[in-house]
């Protein structure tokens, strides 16, 4: 057990992060940071934070689209052209876990915000 802690800590990670083994499914960027409260909400946003995933099968854009909330706030969604297995594995009501991967104050403001989606893995025996 000691191992992957002290592993962690060298390399930067929270323990916590360490010991929930998870599969990551995708990594993304942000859509939509200019038309939601991101702007607002960037000096605030750290890289590791916890995201909430939800899916707007109603959405007149996009049929698929799964929003990024960041502590209740709406920041954006996945894009479009990688949201289909989440929305899929969320419609089936599987758990998944979402966190801001990377920042970067980027001009482009569909640059800025990386996201990772992972599917939690049953702890090992």
């Amino acid at each position: 057990m000691r191992g992957p802690l002290l592993a962690a800590l060298l390399l930067g990670i929270s323990p916590a992060l360490a010991q929930h083994p998870r599969l990551v499914l995708q990594r993304s960027a942000l859509a939509g940071f200019s038309h939601h409260s991101a702007e607002q909400l960037w000096p605030h946003l750290r890289e590791g934070d916890a995201l909430s995933l939800s899916r707007e099968a109603a959405n007149p854009y996009d049929a698929l689209a799964v929003r990024v909330d960041w502590q209740g706030q709406a920041l954006g969604y996945l894009p479009r052209s990688d949201n289909g297995a989440v929305a899929q594995a969320l419609d089936q009501g599987q758990a998944l876990e979402a966190r801001i991967s990377r920042l970067r104050a980027h001009v482009d403001p569909r640059r800025r915000i990386e996201i990772e989606v992972a599917a939690p893995l049953p702890p090992r025996p």
